[in-house]
């Protein structure tokens, strides 16, 4: 084992919920309260947790949502916000240490009796902003370099507020969330960073399509934009419903209908980037390939053909 300054200071569960918003209903799994006591820590999530969108959220890959006390101060700042709690963010663990710049994915953690391998940055979602009541938040998250991550569970067990992080193992290729964030949602997808990523064994399979699908399009000189986030032939087609699902403007309907995402959590943070660019009393839009500014916030999404008219 190798030692680690890391502490588990909360766990948070909760169970979806049918929630008012913008005249319609969302379900969500968004809030999530602290719990006491030992938590049974199952391969595909905590006991007492669930998620609204399970195609979304959730899953072996994205068992736990791990969240940093430091983000918190942070945003803390920059929001002037002093009614933070944990798991506001959505997280399942708030944790101290462990930041996105020194995690690796495939790092692996023990934490209580359960074992832990991080496989993804976690992908940004609408109702983070429903969660917070801040319209800006998704955007805010994607633009910030600071998205948290994802477990997955290696071994059943249990764990408590208190409890030590403790690193059991190391990815052979040292990438980390940070990184992994920053090489699919800025410009700079450099060949030699893809290629590394892509030989992660724990990567999350929707990153991992991400990232073939930006080596293809450099292969084959395509200047369709990211392909990352919208790849030629997405595993998984999705289709934006405006009354049904989401509150999105009919000419942003129209531009995410367009496209396919490669992973139902990014296409979440597409969606949120559309509610937001539609606030159109807060924020600032600039169409085209190469940039989306949200109130002079740091450029998101960089490049991507389905921002052009």
């Amino acid at each position: 084992m190798v030692a680690s300054s890391a502490r588990l200071l909360s766990v948070n569960v909760g169970l979806p919920r049918d929630i008012p918003w913008r005249g319609r209903t969302v379900h969500t799994g968004i809030w999530k309260n602290p719990r006491s006591g030992r938590c049974p820590v199952r391969r595909l999530n905590l006991d007492g947790d669930g998620q609204g969108d399970v195609a979304g959220h959730g899953g072996e890959q994205r068992a736990v949502f791990v969240y940093q006390i430091d983000s918190y101060r942070y945003w803390e700042r920059q929001l002037e916000r002093a009614d933070l709690v944990h798991g506001n963010f959505g997280e399942n663990f708030t944790i101290d240490g462990l930041p996105d710049d020194t995690v690796c994915i495939g790092d692996r953690y023990q934490i209580g009796s359960a074992l832990f391998e991080v496989t993804a940055p976690r992908v940004t979602c609408y109702r983070v902003g429903i969660r917070l009541n801040e319209p800006r938040m998704p955007a805010l998250l994607t633009s910030s370099g600071r998205p948290g991550f994802y477990f997955r569970v290696l071994r059943e067990g249990d764990v408590g507020a208190g409890d030590d992080i403790v690193k059991v193992a190391e990815a052979e290729e040292r990438m980390t969330v940070e990184e992994i964030n920053a090489l699919l949602y800025s410009p700079d997808h450099s060949p030699d960073r893809l290629r590394r990523a892509v030989r992660i064994p724990a990567l999350s399979p929707g990153w991992l399509r991400s990232f073939e699908a930006l080596l293809q399009s450099q292969a084959t000189a395509s200047s369709g934009g990211n392909a990352g986030l919208v790849p030629a032939a997405a595993a998984h087609p999705w289709r934006c419903d405006r009354d049904a699902q989401t509150g999105v403007s009919a000419a942003w309907v129209e531009k995410l209908n367009r496209i396919g995402v490669s992973d139902d959590g990014i296409r979440d943070t597409l969606v949120a980037v559309a509610l937001n660019a539609d606030s159109a009393h807060e924020n600032t839009m600039l169409q085209g390939r190469d940039a989306i500014l949200c109130r002079g916030n740091a450029t998101l999404l960089r490049g991507n053909a389905f921002l052009r008219s």
